[in-house]
């Protein structure tokens, strides 16, 4: 039997249709300039990512049982490991639908009606092995999984962005390491500010949570630090910026297991992410750990600024946009 990855994940893979349009999304229309079909998905691309930047992944969430199934292969093709994964002749992966505009940004129409999740009998003695489990919002089925691989000693690293009900909530109070887009935690919490959202969010029992703006850089509370803080981004050609999130996820994922602190994870996190942006669809640029490190060593890396509470309680959107602007 293989060695247990030091990072396990189970939730979301798909196969993506992408376009590629001449014009913004926001134009309404625009010219198909290239067509492509690419593997994703959450989870799975953020063990790919870890498996890019010479980390151990497996994805231990539902897989069919053919011995060529395309998503199984392309998992294994990626260097994540798949032996330990529950396999079901009704597995399937979501299938979506991207479009991508002109300036990187994109919209995601997915079928999700599929097996997610995984195995409710999924083994501790897997699991106890492992040192990250990685969950997406699709772990609400899974809950009394991810509540054992936390009660092992797992570091459980949640990447929710929808809304399942009481589910959902067990899920987010679950995560030790809670990584949210900030317009969904905006949602989940009713607060504004990336400020108040940070200590809405806080538990006794996190040791990080953060907050991934996109263009506006990472918004982050850590256990081992005081104070709240903000990560600017880093300078980049954006392409397309499907998948960011996830890399983000498994990079983060992977500087946790190499014992960096909330700083070191999240700055080369943001790294990852920003190289992931150059190419197209969520895979084509997963960085290698020489690129993220040559990025993070460069002049013009960004660094983190703590927050002010003060001021970004109170701003607006445009308000907060400037300041950000001025750092």
């Amino acid at each position: 039997m293989p060695t247990v990855p030091s990072i396990l994940g189970f939730g979301a893979i798909s196969i993506d249709d992408i376009v590629y349009v001449d014009q913004p999304l926001s134009a309404g229309k625009g010219k198909v300039l290239q067509s492509a079909r690419a593997f994703g998905g959450n989870v799975a691309t953020a063990l790919a990512a870890v498996a890019r930047l010479d980390g151990s992944a497996g994805f231990i969430g539902w897989l069919g049982s053919a011995v060529d199934d395309a998503v199984l292969c392309d998992l294994v093709a990626s260097g994540v490991e798949t032996a330990f994964a529950p396999r079901h002749a009704d597995a399937r992966p979501v299938r979506s639908r991207i479009t991508v505009g002109s300036d990187g940004d994109r919209f995601i129409a997915y079928d999700d009606e599929a097996m997610l999740g995984t195995a409710p009998d999924f083994p501790d003695e897997v699991l106890s092995r492992a040192t990250v489990l990685i969950v997406d919002s699709y772990a609400i089925g899974s809950l009394d999984v991810v509540a054992r691989a936390q009660g092992l000693g797992l570091a459980i690293l949640g990447d929710v962005e929808w809304n399942g009900g009481p589910a959902t909530e067990r899920l987010i109070a679950l995560c030790d390491h809670l990584i949210l887009p900030l317009g969904f935690a905006r949602t989940a919490t009713g607060r504004r500010s990336p400020a108040e959202i940070l200590d809405a969010l806080w538990l006794p029992s996190r040791s990080a949570v953060v907050l991934t703006d996109g263009g506006r850089g990472v918004y982050y509370r850590g256990r081992d630090e005081a104070g709240l803080w903000h990560l600017p981004p880093h300078r980049v050609e954006v392409v397309d910026s499907t998948g960011a999130g996830d890399c983000f996820h498994g990079a983060y994922a992977l500087a946790l297991t190499r014992g960096a602190d909330t700083a070191g994870r999240v700055a080369f996190a943001a790294a990852a992410a920003a190289l992931s942006i150059t190419g197209r669809g969520g895979r084509e640029a997963l960085p290698t750990d020489d690129q993220v490190k040559a990025l993070l060593a460069s002049t013009n890396a960004p660094s983190a600024v703590e927050l002010k509470h003060a001021r970004l309680d109170t701003a607006t959107e445009p308000e907060l946009s400037e300041e950000i602007s001025r750092r």
